[in-house]
């Protein structure tokens, strides 16, 4: 692996300002008071950046590619969500544009990293 710490990822970065960014939104008004939408969405959003860790520590590439796809699911988990908080009014158009935009580079992210430690597994390096 390239990096010394599963901190250095930029995917894991951008996860824990994801994850940040989650637990801001749903600590306000409606969402809130919401605590199995904003419970589910919370659980999804840590799952991301605690799947993309463990999957780094566990030192091999075959088990943190598997641990990458299981947390791009859940990042699509967390933009389906998003949808839901936007459809019943707990978050405005600009909230969810914004939250979306940062979920879809956190997504991007995470697929390219799964892609390359594919690539990396396919040469047997």
């Amino acid at each position: 692996m390239t990096h010394a710490r599963f901190e250095d990822l930029i995917a894991w970065q951008k996860a824990r300002v994801l994850a940040r960014e989650i637990y801001r939104v749903t600590r306000q008004g409606r969402f809130a008071a919401d605590r199995g939408l904003s419970g589910q969405i919370q659980r999804a959003a840590v799952s991301i950046m605690s799947n993309l860790a463990e999957g780094y520590e566990r030192g091999r590439a075959s088990e943190f590619h598997q641990f990458t796809s299981i947390a791009k699911a859940s990042c699509a988990e967390v933009r389906s969500q998003l949808y839901v908080a936007l459809d019943v009014g707990y978050l405005t158009p600009d909230e969810f544009g914004s939250l979306m935009d940062l979920a879809e580079e956190v997504g991007r992210l995470t697929g390219g990293l799964r892609a390359s430690l594919e690539r990396k597994l396919r040469s047997g390096a």
